[in-house]
């Protein structure tokens, strides 16, 4: 599965990209999403960083198809909110998509 991680912060650029690759996909990193969205079969979205424009993100991504994995923090519900609102297929915290993410990819993989 390509995943395509939409993320500026290093730590968590690293973080998620080292995960994806061992959980045996790929992982594409970008700080943004343009008019053209890179071939993918799931985005990971981070709903904290306005910079961004990650509801737009959304947006974008699920009018194309694509599914995608919001995160936040746990405490930042009018984010969650809004992901929702925006169209996420589904929405972690920052500590299950730091501790989970191998069986999170697998269920989006057996759901596609």
């Amino acid at each position: 599965m390509k995943v395509l991680i939409v993320e500026r912060n290093l730590i968590w650029t690293a973080r998620l990209s080292k995960a994806v690759a061992a959980s045996g996909h790929e992982g594409v990193v970008v700080s943004g999403i343009g008019e053209e969205l890179p071939a993918t079969d799931l985005a990971i979205v981070n709903l904290s960083d306005p910079a961004l424009r990650p509801f737009e993100c959304v947006e974008k991504l699920r009018s194309a198809g694509v599914p995608v994995l919001g995160h936040a923090g746990h405490k930042e519900k009018e984010l969650w909110e809004k992901g929702r609102d925006a169209g996420c297929d589904r929405i972690v915290s920052n500590g299950e998509i730091t501790f989970k993410l191998p069986e999170i990819l697998k269920e989006f993989a057996h759901a596609g």
